[in-house]
C-alpha cells in the first residue's frame, strides 16, 4: 500500500538533502521539533497543512512544488507496484 505521508516525507527529505541542509537547521527555521520533523520525513507522522507549509517555507519551496514532487513519487511507487503485479 502506498501511503501519502511516506511520499510527502520522501519528497521533503530529498529537498532538504539536495540543499545540503541538516534536519536541525530546517526544524529550527520551520519552528518544529527536530524529532517531529524526522518522523515526518520518515513517513511516520502525517503533517498538518500548517506544518507542511512551515517546512516548505523553511526549505524555500512552494507548497505546490512539493505537492508536484509528491505526485511524481506516488506515480513512481504505483508504477513499480503494477510492474511487480504484471510480472507475477
Amino acid at each position: 500500500m502506498t501511503l501519502l505521508r511516506e511520499a510527502v516525507g520522501h519528497t521533503l527529505r530529498d529537498a532538504r538533502t539536495c540543499q545540503a541542509r541538516t534536519l536541525r537547521d530546517v526544524a529550527l527555521q520551520a519552528r518544529v521539533s527536530l524529532g517531529y520533523l524526522s518522523e515526518v520525513e520518515r513517513g511516520q507522522k502525517e503533517a498538518s497543512s500548517e506544518l507542511l507549509n512551515a517546512i516548505c517555507e523553511a526549505l524555500g519551496l512552494t507548497l505546490s512544488s512539493v505537492m508536484s514532487g509528491v505526485s511524481r513519487e506516488l506515480q513512481s511507487r504505483e508504477s513499480a507496484k503494477l510492474s511487480v503485479v504484471d510480472a507475477a
